[in-house]
């Protein structure tokens, strides 16, 4: 979801105090007749029948679908330098992942009909692209086949930078960036209170989220020895900058100490004319205190800045919600279904909170780390995994029905959660279905795999 703030002469004016950074979160504030949802779809691509990542250059290759989907569909090219590396249509994109992963981030859309509408064209304009070149596309949390040194790297600056960057700091972070794929989505908030209760919340059920959505249980052509291999991986990419956000929990959380932890973060790099420059572990404290080879800290790189921070969910002009593993086309609209009926209906947000009100921080972890081995096997605070999804997702259902209450003009988006329902009354994450089917019946078949997955 784009800030409404892009392209504006206010973002490149100076920061001259802390209280003008709080004032910018503070403007994102919207009244709830206002509350859209936006939803990123990342999907692995594969050349069939070579079993090959897609590359960047060629007539197979990124920058020819991206091209091509321009041409069709009435996309605006994004360049850097002489590549097209993302399109861009009113407030909506397509950019491209270090790894090839193409993601759609949709506008900010009134319903789950809409936004699910939009993802379903989408497929179908790169369906109607990719499939006389032999690409599929993935719904999966993880590349199935190929590891770090057989995926190409994609040609982007910021990029570039990064895998400099990270492998110090986390022994996984390449992984990461190459081969997870995820579905996440944005919600509004109406003040600094409300914010404060969603992001609150929404760190609490975030391991609950991810055991739903867990589907990366193979990788490199064989199974890794978890369901969500994705979230292990972000356990081990950078501690500055991922995970649960203790301080949130504290009494004085608000926008004021969301950006406290935003300053001693390091930046990865700082944007002068288009052109990215390693920061060297510089903190955005810092950049902002002393500024960078005779340049002053801009609202520009701080909103920049933002969306180089990992946590779990986060707080850009949106709260982005980011623990799910892109899933199969059934599940995926439900992932900003469930999140909606949480977060924008009051008594479901509170729900949600008593849910797992008494956890402790460590619990919390606890449960990210057992949810990336076992699933909705794993426990939470003492209690199953499994039990505490159907209840969020009755409380989620409830909350969407009551959002659409009769005599308004919304229909009823509830049934978007069927297919979670359906994933629960079997028991096991997708990922952990997906391990069965591959010792099983599919008798390790990448091909078995690519028909139950591909979008």
């Amino acid at each position: 979801m784009s800030s409404e703030l892009d392209s504006s002469p206010e973002l490149e004016a100076p920061i001259e105090a802390v209280d003008q950074l709080v004032e910018f979160l503070r403007r994102s504030e919207k009244p709830p007749e206002r509350w859209r949802v936006g939803t990123e779809h990342e999907k692995i691509g594969l050349w069939i029948p070579e079993l090959r990542p897609v590359p960047s250059e060629g007539p197979r290759g990124i920058a020819a679908i991206l091209d091509a989907v321009a041409e069709i569909d009435g996309w605006t090219r994004q360049r850097e330098g002489d590549r097209v590396v993302a399109l861009r249509k009113e407030l909506a994109s397509i950019t491209l992942e270090p790894g090839g992963q193409l993601e759609l981030s949709g506008a900010p859309l009134r319903t789950i009909h809409e936004t699910c509408s939009e993802f379903h064209a989408h497929l179908s304009i790169m369906k109607r692209v990719c499939e006389p070149l032999g690409i599929v596309w993935l719904g999966l949390g993880m590349h199935p086949i190929h590891g770090v040194p057989e995926i190409p790297s994609m040609p982007k600056s910021r990029y570039r930078i990064m895998r400099s960057y990270l492998p110090a700091r986390g022994s996984l972070a390449l992984e990461m960036m190459y081969a997870t794929a995820t579905v996440q989505a944005n919600y509004d908030f109406s003040d600094e209170a409300d914010m404060v209760a969603k992001l609150r919340t929404a760190l609490a059920i975030s391991p609950i989220v991810s055991a739903i959505f867990a589907n990366s249980s193979l990788s490199e052509g064989k199974a890794n020895g978890f369901v969500s291999r994705r979230l292990h991986i972000w356990q081990h990419t950078d501690p500055d900058r991922t995970g649960l956000l203790p301080f949130a929990f504290e009494p004085d959380f608000g926008y004021r100490r969301y950006i406290e932890w935003a300053l001693d973060v390091p930046m990865f790099f700082v944007v002068r004319q288009g052109s990215y420059h390693p920061a060297g572990g510089m903190t955005f404290r810092r950049f902002l205190r002393e500024g960078w080879a005779e340049q002053r800290a801009t609202f520009a790189d701080f909103d920049r800045h933002l969306t180089t921070l990992f946590p779990e969910v986060r707080l850009k002009h949106v709260i982005e919600v980011r623990g799910a593993d892109a899933v199969p086309p059934g599940l995926t609209c439900s992932l900003p279904a469930l999140w909606k009926g949480i977060l924008y209906d009051a008594g479901a947000l509170e729900a949600a909170r008593v849910l797992v009100a008494d956890a402790t921080h460590e619990e919390r972890e606890a449960a990210r780390a057992e949810v990336s081995r076992r699933g909705l096997a794993a426990r939470y605070a003492g209690r199953p995994m499994l039990e505490l999804a159907g209840e969020l997702a009755r409380i989620a259902r409830e909350g969407l029905r009551r959002i659409g209450h009769a005599g308004r003009r919304d229909r009823d988006e509830s049934p978007f959660l069927d297919p979670v329902f359906e994933q629960l009354a079997t028991g096991a994450s997708p990922g952990q279905i997906v391990l069965e089917r591959w010792e099983g019946e599919w008798q390790r078949s990448p091909d078995r795999l690519i028909e139950y997955a591909r979008y």
